[in-house]
Protein backbone atom coordinates (compact mmCIF):
# COMPACT_ATOMS: atom_id res chain seq x y z
CA UNK A 1 0.00 0.00 0.00
CA UNK A 2 0.98 3.43 -1.09
CA UNK A 3 2.60 4.97 2.57
CA UNK A 4 1.30 9.26 1.34
CA UNK A 5 3.18 11.95 3.92
CA UNK A 6 -0.09 14.51 2.95
CA UNK A 7 -1.73 16.66 0.60
CA UNK A 8 0.31 19.12 -1.17
CA UNK A 9 -2.08 20.14 -3.59
CA UNK A 10 -5.62 20.04 -5.46
CA UNK A 11 -5.82 20.77 -8.88
CA UNK A 12 -8.87 22.45 -10.50
CA UNK A 13 -8.68 23.19 -14.44
CA UNK A 14 -10.58 26.44 -15.06
CA UNK A 15 -11.52 28.67 -17.65
CA UNK A 16 -10.11 31.85 -16.60
CA UNK A 17 -7.82 31.94 -13.76
CA UNK A 18 -8.82 35.79 -12.79
CA UNK A 19 -12.59 34.95 -12.89
CA UNK A 20 -11.72 31.67 -10.61
CA UNK A 21 -9.05 34.48 -8.09
CA UNK A 22 -12.74 36.49 -7.61
CA UNK A 23 -13.95 33.39 -5.71
CA UNK A 24 -10.69 31.87 -4.11
CA UNK A 25 -8.90 34.81 -3.73
CA UNK A 26 -11.75 37.54 -2.83
CA UNK A 27 -14.39 35.87 -1.70
CA UNK A 28 -12.48 33.08 0.32
CA UNK A 29 -9.57 34.52 1.34
CA UNK A 30 -6.50 32.48 0.47
CA UNK A 31 -3.90 33.97 -0.58
CA UNK A 32 -1.99 33.83 -4.15
CA UNK A 33 1.47 31.85 -3.26
CA UNK A 34 2.30 32.05 -6.89
CA UNK A 35 1.03 32.48 -10.77
CA UNK A 36 3.49 31.93 -13.84
CA UNK A 37 2.80 30.65 -17.29
CA UNK A 38 4.32 27.65 -18.23
CA UNK A 39 5.66 27.19 -21.80
CA UNK A 40 5.48 23.36 -21.75
CA UNK A 41 1.96 22.35 -21.90
CA UNK A 42 1.47 26.03 -21.99
CA UNK A 43 -0.75 26.77 -19.24
CA UNK A 44 -1.14 29.32 -16.66
CA UNK A 45 -0.22 27.79 -12.31
CA UNK A 46 -1.73 29.44 -9.90
CA UNK A 47 -0.82 28.30 -6.44
CA UNK A 48 -3.33 29.33 -3.92
CA UNK A 49 -2.06 28.90 0.10
CA UNK A 50 -5.26 26.72 1.90
CA UNK A 51 -3.32 26.13 4.76
CA UNK A 52 -1.49 22.79 4.87
CA UNK A 53 -1.58 22.04 1.25
CA UNK A 54 -2.47 24.35 -2.21
CA UNK A 55 -4.98 25.09 -4.31
CA UNK A 56 -3.80 25.08 -8.05
CA UNK A 57 -5.62 26.49 -10.58
CA UNK A 58 -4.28 25.68 -14.03
CA UNK A 59 -5.50 26.98 -16.88
CA UNK A 60 -5.17 26.21 -20.36
CA UNK A 61 -3.97 28.27 -22.99
CA UNK A 62 -3.42 26.38 -25.81
CA UNK A 63 -6.68 25.38 -27.74
CA UNK A 64 -5.43 22.14 -28.79
CA UNK A 65 -3.64 21.26 -25.76
CA UNK A 66 -4.64 17.70 -24.30
CA UNK A 67 -5.60 20.29 -20.86
CA UNK A 68 -7.77 22.06 -23.11
CA UNK A 69 -9.26 19.02 -24.69
CA UNK A 70 -10.01 17.55 -21.01
CA UNK A 71 -11.65 21.17 -20.00
CA UNK A 72 -13.92 20.98 -23.24
CA UNK A 73 -14.99 17.25 -22.21
CA UNK A 74 -15.25 17.86 -18.46
CA UNK A 75 -15.71 21.42 -17.81
CA UNK A 76 -13.94 22.89 -14.69
CA UNK A 77 -13.72 21.55 -11.21
CA UNK A 78 -11.49 18.91 -10.14
CA UNK A 79 -8.35 17.28 -12.04
CA UNK A 80 -5.81 15.93 -9.85
CA UNK A 81 -5.29 15.35 -6.36
CA UNK A 82 -1.22 15.60 -5.19
CA UNK A 83 0.40 13.95 -2.53
CA UNK A 84 4.08 14.01 -1.39
CA UNK A 85 5.65 10.44 -1.07
CA UNK A 86 8.72 9.23 0.59
CA UNK A 87 9.48 7.36 -3.05
CA UNK A 88 7.47 8.33 -5.84
CA UNK A 89 8.40 5.19 -7.79
CA UNK A 90 7.33 2.95 -4.98
CA UNK A 91 3.95 5.07 -5.35
CA UNK A 92 3.41 5.34 -8.31
CA UNK A 93 4.35 1.51 -9.37
CA UNK A 94 2.07 0.31 -6.29
CA UNK A 95 -1.28 2.47 -7.92
CA UNK A 96 -0.44 1.35 -11.40
CA UNK A 97 0.33 -2.34 -11.05
CA UNK A 98 -2.93 -3.07 -13.14
CA UNK A 99 -1.85 -1.49 -16.18
CA UNK A 100 -2.99 2.15 -15.55
CA UNK A 101 -1.47 4.54 -17.65
CA UNK A 102 1.57 6.53 -15.63
CA UNK A 103 3.72 9.73 -16.76
CA UNK A 104 6.76 10.62 -14.49
CA UNK A 105 8.24 13.81 -14.83
CA UNK A 106 10.84 16.06 -12.52
CA UNK A 107 11.44 19.84 -12.50
CA UNK A 108 10.61 22.44 -9.37
CA UNK A 109 12.54 20.73 -6.42
CA UNK A 110 10.46 17.31 -7.01
CA UNK A 111 10.04 14.05 -9.02
CA UNK A 112 6.28 13.15 -9.80
CA UNK A 113 4.22 10.64 -11.12
CA UNK A 114 0.80 10.74 -12.61
CA UNK A 115 -1.98 8.01 -12.17
CA UNK A 116 -5.36 7.63 -13.27
CA UNK A 117 -7.26 4.51 -12.62
CA UNK A 118 -10.65 3.81 -12.42
CA UNK A 119 -10.51 3.20 -8.55
CA UNK A 120 -9.99 6.62 -8.44
CA UNK A 121 -13.25 7.82 -9.28
CA UNK A 122 -12.70 10.12 -12.62
CA UNK A 123 -9.68 12.14 -10.43
CA UNK A 124 -6.18 11.77 -11.57
CA UNK A 125 -3.32 11.09 -8.73
CA UNK A 126 -0.31 12.86 -8.43
CA UNK A 127 2.47 11.60 -6.13
CA UNK A 128 5.53 13.70 -5.91
CA UNK A 129 8.91 13.23 -4.41
CA UNK A 130 10.39 16.75 -2.93
CA UNK A 131 13.94 16.66 -3.27
CA UNK A 132 17.00 18.72 -2.51
CA UNK A 133 17.08 21.45 -5.94
CA UNK A 134 20.62 20.27 -7.40
CA UNK A 135 19.24 16.48 -7.36
CA UNK A 136 16.77 17.55 -10.25
CA UNK A 137 17.26 20.60 -12.10
CA UNK A 138 19.35 23.38 -9.76
CA UNK A 139 16.00 25.06 -9.05
CA UNK A 140 14.66 25.72 -6.05
CA UNK A 141 11.96 23.40 -4.16
CA UNK A 142 7.92 23.31 -5.46
CA UNK A 143 6.82 26.66 -4.09
CA UNK A 144 7.85 26.98 -0.39
CA UNK A 145 9.24 23.83 -0.12
CA UNK A 146 6.66 22.15 2.38
CA UNK A 147 7.20 18.53 2.92
CA UNK A 148 5.91 17.66 6.20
Amino acid sequence: MTQLRRLDHVALVVRDTDEALRFYRDRLGLRVASSEEIPVPHVRLTHLDAGNAYIQLIEPLQLDSPLQTWLDEHGEGLHHLCFGVDDVEAAVSDLSDDGNPVALGSGRGRVSGFVTTAESHGVSIECAEFVKADDVDGTAGWLDGRTT
